[in-house]
């Protein structure tokens, strides 16, 4: 004898089996290195990190025969750091035992250091009050931006912006090739070759 539940247990059953086989996830396409290394150097120079950093930069310069010149800068940089993954080889992209994606990336290193024009000013310059026919130097605020830079990315390097790079790569790396169907993608330390 049939009873209501069974009725609605077996509807539900077949919606269930219904629904599986119209949304159950096509099969994985094969894993071909050669394929994935193309999608992932098509990434060319991954920029993963942006830091913005703020220096304080002093130069004196003595002036001849007498006296001094000194200048005060306040520089903020943009450091941006990434992976160059064009710099993949053939066999930095392999199949794993499991059917794992396994990728050799290069080292990330920085790309890019720039002065936010906008943010940066000079904050005091000053000569010898007692050589007034000094000339200005023309290039004292060059130097203390070229400096500035220097100085920047020194910071940048400190505060771990290369292991950040490379962190936000992998994960920009494992969302690509997510989308094409990859479903495990492991990294191996050493930087490619």
């Amino acid at each position: 004898m049939w009873r209501p539940r069974n009725v609605v247990g077996l509807v539900l059953i077949a919606i269930g089996t219904s629904w599986w086989l119209v949304h159950r996830a096509p099969p994985a396409p094969p894993l071909d290195p050669p394929a994935i290394l193309t999608q992932v150097r098509q990434l060319n120079q991954l920029a993963s990190v942006q830091y913005k950093v703020q220096k304080v930069v002093a130069i004196r310069e003595q002036k001849q025969p007498v006296g001094s010149e000194s200048i005060l800068l306040i520089l903020e940089a943009t450091v941006e750091a990434g992976i160059d993954l064009a710099a993949l080889r053939q066999g930095d992209v392999s199949v794993g035992s499991n059917g794992s994606i396994v990728i050799r990336l290069p080292d990330a290193q920085i790309l890019h250091v720039s002065v936010d024009e906008k943010q940066t000013r000079v904050w005091d310059r000053q000569k010898t009050w007692w050589a007034p026919w000094i000339p200005y130097s023309l290039d004292l605020e060059q130097r203390a931006r070229l400096a500035g830079l220097d100085e920047a990315k020194q910071a940048a390097l400190q505060m771990g912006i290369l292991r950040q790079a490379e962190s936000n790569a992998m994960t920009s790396i494992r969302g690509l090739l997510g989308l094409v169907g990859v479903k495990t993608v492991v990294f191996v330390p050493g930087s490619a070759s």
